[in-house]
């Protein structure tokens, strides 16, 4: 399973959306983090970040051969 973390309105959110299409990840969930403030001091600044159910993190930005690596 890989979550996500992403924004309302957010370019970089799009855009990364679109490269885990072209990478085919499978077990994809978004959250948004605008309404947590847990999440918004945690990520604020740094999303989107693709998680893994590890813990382990792949902040933005990230390519296809990026994604693939992390998945793998």
């Amino acid at each position: 399973m890989f979550i996500l973390y992403q924004r309302d309105d957010c370019h970089l959110c799009d855009q990364a959306l679109a490269v885990l299409a072209q990478a085919r990840v499978r077990g994809l969930e978004t959250v948004f983090i605008d309404d947590d403030a847990d999440l918004e001091s945690q990520y604020g600044v740094r999303v989107p970040v693709l998680r893994d159910a590890k813990g382990r993190e792949l902040d933005w930005p990230f390519d296809t051969e990026k994604v693939a690596a992390f998945t793998a």
